[in-house]
């Protein structure tokens, strides 16, 4: 495993291009009427592709009720399960029954069908089960249910064990602490499942922490499937002073080569706000690296300058559609998150973002539109 180390050299390279700049956002609906949503991820098949029930795809995603100031939804997630057909949503209820996971809320994951039919979720449980205030201990979690569809009614079996895979430890800090945030904690979560296509051989990847020197080493652990359990390997990628909230780490193969994806906000930076809210990404010839930047800088999407919140937790597919959830598309100025509860509660989305497309060649990318849900749409 060759490590690949994200530079301040790197970002010095950054540069304002409508290639890598989202366009505005401007009104989108609601996908739940009383619920915020947002980091979404489809259920997959085990070759990439999407899962499709009766004409429609199978999607999770974290949701709370709309209630309070938004960052508070952090300590109330749950996951949901939902289908899609085109731009219609329809809510199929939360994944797991309550008080089944081992922690106090459920976060970002990812959830692959088997061949039986059941279904494999890796998720973060944060906190511990019964907590009088929410902690931030985050382990991985595995959860296997079966997945069932009579007529249009799609289900999860929903009482199932729930069991730790991964945890921050050896060459990775524990993601252990008691009290904490948003961008104040160190990271061991956001697992997302990937098969090599070049060995057959199934990997997690997971938003971790390392101790190397300094606060911002954000990094992008890896654990391959042995013997039945999880073996940790050297992280992918590390960020050597860059940035401390590395996120959503997710790997596609296009054209043979391995684009390895992850989002940031431009407050985890050193310092911040150094670098925009965006996706980022590396690629390399092979799951092992050596890995190099995109686009020199690492920056794939980013927000556009007038709207640097407007979106977030972007997620790319195989088709090279990328999807992401509306965050605060009008800010007023200064960091949203830290606004007074009813102003930062009339400016958040909470819902799904419009979906964009990407073209990949070779280390460079370009934005191409918001077209791949009207395509999906007729496809359905």
């Amino acid at each position: 495993m060759r490590t690949a180390r994200w530079t301040h050299d790197h970002l010095a390279r950054l540069a304002e291009d409508p290639a890598t700049t989202a366009p505005a956002i401007g009104h989108e609906p609601r996908v739940l009427p009383h619920h915020d949503v947002w980091d979404s991820w489809p259920v997959q098949e085990e070759d990439g592709s999407t899962t499709v029930v009766h004409g429609a795809e199978l999607w999770m995603a974290l949701a709370a009720p709309a209630v309070g100031h938004p960052e508070e939804r952090h300590d109330r997630a749950r996951i949901r399960l939902l289908a899609r057909t085109g731009e219609r949503w329809r809510d199929l209820g939360d994944v797991f029954a309550d008080g089944t996971s081992p922690g106090s809320r459920e976060w970002s994951g990812s959830a692959v069908r088997r061949p039986d039919g059941t279904v494999s979720i890796f998720y973060t449980a944060a906190g511990v089960r019964g907590e009088a205030h929410p902690t931030f201990h985050q382990r991985v979690v595995e959860a296997r249910a079966r997945l069932t569809s009579v007529g249009e009614a799609v289900q999860l079996e929903r009482h199932v064990e729930h069991r730790v895979v991964l945890r921050g430890e050896g060459q990775y800090l524990p993601a252990d602490e008691v009290e904490g945030g948003p961008g104040r904690i160190r990271a061991f979560r956001d697992p997302g499942w990937f098969r090599d296509p070049l060995d057959g051989r199934e990997y997690l990847l997971v938003a971790a922490s390392v101790p190397w020197h300094g606060h911002f080493t954000g990094a992008v652990a890896v654990a391959g499937a042995a013997t039945g359990r999880w073996a940790l390997l050297p992280p992918l990628l590390v960020s050597e002073g860059v940035n401390h909230e590395i996120e959503r780490p997710h790997i596609v193969v296009h054209q043979g080569r391995y684009y390895l994806f992850f989002c940031t906000s431009r407050q985890a930076f050193h310092p911040a706000g150094s670098a925009p809210t965006g996706l980022y990404g590396f690629v390399a010839p092979a799951l092992t690296g050596p890995y190099e930047p995109l686009n020199g800088s690492g920056l794939v999407i980013r927000n556009p300058p007038a709207q640097p919140d407007q979106a977030y937790a972007w997620l790319v597919l195989p088709d090279m559609s990328v999807e992401s959830f509306v965050n605060y598309p009008s800010t007023g100025g200064g960091d949203p998150r830290r606004a007074e509860s009813g102003t930062a509660r009339a400016r958040f989305g909470g819902t799904a973002a419009p979906t964009l497309h990407l073209a990949l060649h070779d280390a460079a990318t370009a934005l191409l539109g918001t077209s791949a849900r009207d395509e999906r749409a007729r496809r359905c």
